[in-house]
């Protein structure tokens, strides 16, 4: 994991991109239970997000480093590394409200668990259901703050109905 957050790290100082946060099952990890997982996700701001091509400079300075494609990811090491641009509004409030971590020496950024709660939310899968219930069960959010998360990113309604059918019983 140490060569991911370096990889990271030097891609940020090289401008290749602007701000990241691990996201996914392996931020999820810092707050709960482990889960199993065979990636990282890395959710990265990009310098011209717009573009087509978006996640170019990423292939290109991992290539030049030596790491390769392998399907939807690159090679890091031991890990598939997937590099998520933030996608939505939720993504990209998450990536300016992150926690710092120490990962085997190193800090490194994690999306905070309301964040991820509401996003997982906002994905809705059932998979995403049970990581908000284990991230409220953590006790590294509550469910004061996941809704604040989700009204504030405009889920106030599909917040209210995890709530009656998950929380409320």
């Amino acid at each position: 994991m140490k060569e991911v957050v370096q990889l990271v790290e030097e891609m940020q100082a090289a401008g290749v991109i602007q701000n990241y946060a691990l996201f996914g099952a392996i931020a999820q990890m810092r707050y709960t239970e482990p889960i199993i997982t065979f990636d990282v996700d890395v959710l990265i701001a990009l310098a011209q997000p717009g573009r087509i091509d978006a996640l170019s400079g990423v292939y290109q300075f991992c290539a030049e480093k030596g790491y390769q494609p392998e399907g939807e990811a690159i090679r890091v090491g031991a890990w598939p590394v997937q590099f998520l641009p933030a996608y939505s509004g939720a993504t990209r409030e998450a990536l300016e409200n992150v926690e710092m971590s120490t990962i085997e020496g190193l800090s490194v950024r994690v999306v905070r668990p309301d964040y991820l709660a509401a996003i997982a939310l906002d994905t809705g899968r059932a998979k995403d259901h049970a990581r908000i219930l284990a991230l409220l069960e953590s006790g590294k959010t509550s469910r004061e703050q996941v809704e604040a998360c989700a009204l504030r990113l405009g889920l106030g309604e599909t917040w209210k109905r995890f709530a009656k059918r998950f929380l409320d019983g």
